[in-house]
């Protein structure tokens, strides 16, 4: 019996092809009736294998079953499929080695279709590949099996076929390879998008109810956690500026973090009464000009659009040349910027008298007024910062008095100059 013939209970690797010297003009005639003639062989062949495909995907199946884990669970949870699959591969294989012009097409999108298929059952491409190999085993062993049985004596012509045999399993290997790995983009792609829009709708306030867990599993977050929401501009810090978990969602001009920053049931149990948002904490490193806006701490993500706001409102208080806001530290600017109609109502209310001067004696008078709240009503520390005698402080802030109308002695008033002060200050341009 001619080797090839011989009974194999493990698939063989592709034969080797027989190297060919260079072939002289005189036997270009002989090579073509020897490549006429294995294509009959292989051909005669191909079409007893058309007629026992079902046995042939027995067969595969079995083996995978056997060699393949990821396999073995796709043939647990729904056989049906995998074997219709399987087969459908397997008679395009051997289908196009009796017409591979024909039939390349409609292999093609079979490959491609399986590709795509595993990608999105999440079947490794490891496995899918050996799967395939496999099957490319499976033919030529079968090919080799029915020539030996039917024409022993025409073995040895399938040699001169092996190199495209296997060529159309390379080639569909690496279709199947390309197939898996775009479809693998795509669903990337899809799952990203969809943890983008989950943040989104959560930060705008407009997330469904019924959406929640998801997002809660998505973004890794308890869904009854506390949170605090930080709004960066200019630049995203290395670290943020609370400790805990964190979910970044970038735009176009803020990016927003989502912190967790605590338990909502341990806070219920009094574990922790303080407001984690107050508490102080240097912000990272970020490049210069970075803003950075700290809300206040809210509970649950359903308050997580609220949190957003309140960290929006910090962040426009800070500084154009940068630095971080805690909105709990700075509530007073936040009631001024969260109502601006009201804050220039108030500036025109207070200081409207002081605002009509000349703008070098206006400007004067403003500066003192800031000076003497910064230094906190002390006309000592208020003179050093402005370079000038202590005196001089108390003639302007008693000058300031008289055309406002109010007195830095009567804390009502003191309340209504600093906000109309924060107000201007805020609202200006």
């Amino acid at each position: 019996m001619h080797p090839a013939a011989r009974a194999r209970t493990t698939f063989r690797s592709a034969p080797t092809p027989v190297p060919r010297s260079q072939p002289r003009p005189r036997s270009r005639r002989v090579r073509s009736l020897i490549d006429a003639d294995a294509l009959r062989v292989l051909h005669r062949a191909a079409r007893v294998l058309l007629d026992d495909l079902p046995d042939l995907t027995d067969r595969l199946l079995a083996v995978l079953r056997e060699q393949e884990p990821a396999y073995r669970i796709a043939l647990d949870n729904d056989q049906g499929a995998t074997w219709q699959e399987v087969y459908r591969s397997l008679r395009h294989s051997v289908t196009s080695l009796l017409d591979p012009r024909g039939t390349r097409e409609a292999a093609h999108r079979c490959t491609w279709r399986i590709g795509v298929t595993r990608a999105e059952q999440g079947l490794p491409l490891d496995a899918l590949l050996h799967a395939f190999r496999l099957g490319g085993s499976l033919v030529w062993q079968r090919l080799v099996e029915e020539t030996t049985r039917s024409e022993p004596e025409d073995i040895r012509l399938l040699v001169h076929v092996a190199t495209d045999v296997w060529n159309f399993v390379d080639e569909h290997c690496t279709l199947v390879a390309d197939a898996y790995r775009q479809a693998e983009r795509q669903l990337a792609w899809r799952r990203e998008n969809r943890v983008r829009l989950l943040a989104a709708a959560l930060l705008d306030g407009t997330s469904r109810i019924a959406d929640l867990p998801e997002t809660a599993e998505r973004l890794c977050l308890p869904e009854h956690g506390r949170y605090v929401v930080v709004a960066v501009a200019g630049g995203r810090p290395q670290d943020p500026p609370l400790a805990g978990r964190t979910y970044w969602h970038s735009g176009v001009d803020v990016d927003h973090g989502i912190v967790l920053v605590g338990d909502a049931a341990g806070r219920e149990r009094g574990e922790d009464d303080r407001d984690p948002a107050a508490a102080p904490a240097l912000p990272g490193d970020g490049p210069a000009g970075c803003r950075i806006g700290v809300g206040i701490a809210v509970t649950g993500l359903a308050a997580v659009g609220d949190a957003r706001r309140l960290a929006d409102l910090a962040l426009s208080i800070c500084p154009p040349e940068g630095g971080t806001v805690r909105l709990t530290e700075h509530l007073p600017e936040a009631l001024v910027v969260s109502r601006p109609e009201l804050g220039a109502a108030l500036t025109e209310r207070v200081l409207g008298p002081l605002l009509r001067l000349e703008p070098a004696d206006r400007d004067v008078l403003l500066d003192t007024l800031v000076a003497w709240f910064a230094c906190e009503g002390s006309a000592q520390r208020a003179g050093e910062r402005l370079y000038c005698h202590r005196n001089t402080v108390l003639n302007r802030l008693r000058r300031c008095e008289q055309l406002i109308g109010r007195f830095l002695a009567r804390p009502h008033d003191v309340v209504e100059i600093s906000l109309a002060l924060t107000a201007r200050r805020l609202l200006r341009g």
